[in-house]
């Protein structure tokens, strides 16, 4: 794991000396840049791919810990329809016993983009996720029911306020809403209830306001930061478990270059069944359509 680390800070700091400003790409309405944010889904579809997204998450109840590695890939089908996968290898260390590690159960995603509205910087997706059954390790996470997501997600950015509100211009928001439907009702006498799932992501763009509101003397690698604070929240709504939320707040920032970006955040628990204790994530996030636009990195069907 430490040479891991290592070699992520090597590749950043070559990456971010060498790599020009970033100009056209996904995740824009207008000239405002939504960046791939790490807790909630993103409102667009893309070529992009996370490789790693290292979690160290708060401990549980129980006082064990779980650190995961995580892989993310999108790819769109068409301009606006796109399919995602994610996948991530969990260890859990308990007090006690012994350490349980193995991958998490796969999920597979479609999406289809609504509309860009670039004057009034605004976005809509929505999209249709699957974690499939038997497809963890028995030991981490392995359930025997599959579950099916619906989700919209929406972006929008406050450049189109009036010129006198120049502070907050850069100020954007992105969230997702989802219900969870598994496909049975119970596993091994516990329920599976259905889920609300709220996601928030709050941005104050310093590339938005440097290089398209006013000149504030920030330059890099400060011009392409983004603070944010992202909130999720799952509820479920029946089966004997209503009201009984679990969710973080995770304030962080991310750097977005041309063809990747760096983020991290802290990983607070919104209450003690969450967990307790202060976690971490960091994210390496890359660009396929900047980086290979006439491969990989563009839809398989049209322009």
């Amino acid at each position: 794991m430490k040479r891991l680390h290592r070699l992520l800070i090597a590749v950043t700091a070559i990456c971010v000396c060498s790599l020009p400003m970033r100009t056209s790409a996904h995740g824009f309405a207008g000239d405002r840049f939504f960046p791939a944010t790490i807790l909630t889904d993103d409102p667009f579809v893309a070529d992009e791919m996370s490789l790693p997204t290292l979690t160290f998450n708060p401990k549980a109840s129980d006082d064990s810990k779980e650190t995961d590695v995580g892989f993310d890939l999108a790819k769109r089908l068409t301009p606006n329809l796109g399919l995602t996968l994610s996948e991530q290898w969990i260890q859990i260390r308990a007090p006690d016993q012994p350490t349980a590690k193995g991958f998490d159960a796969l999920d597979v995603g479609v999406q289809y983009q609504l509309f860009v509205d670039g004057p009034h910087q605004a976005m809509g997706l929505i999209g249709l996720d699957t974690t499939w059954a038997h497809t963890g390790a028995r030991s981490v996470a392995n359930p025997d029911y599959t579950t099916l997501s619906p989700t919209f997600d929406f972006g929008k950015g406050f450049g189109d306020l009036p010129a006198a509100l120049t502070w907050l211009r850069p100020l954007a928001i992105t969230g997702n809403l989802s219900v969870d439907f598994p496909t049975k009702a119970q596993s091994e006498g516990s329920p599976n209830p259905n889920m609300f799932n709220v996601g928030l992501a709050f941005e104050y763009s310093l590339e938005y306001l440097q290089h398209h509101v006013k000149d504030v003397g920030l330059r890099a690698p400060f011009d392409r930061m983004i603070p944010l604070v992202e909130v999720a929240v799952s509820t479920p709504f029946n089966r004997g478990q209503s009201g009984q939320s679990t969710g973080t707040v995770q304030p962080g920032v991310i750097w977005a270059g041309q063809y990747f970006q760096v983020g991290a955040e802290a990983i607070i628990p919104i209450n003690s069944r969450t967990g307790h204790g202060v976690g971490a994530v960091v994210q390496l996030h890359f660009f396929l359509d900047d980086l290979f636009p006439h491969t990989i990195g563009k839809p398989l069907f049209g322009d």
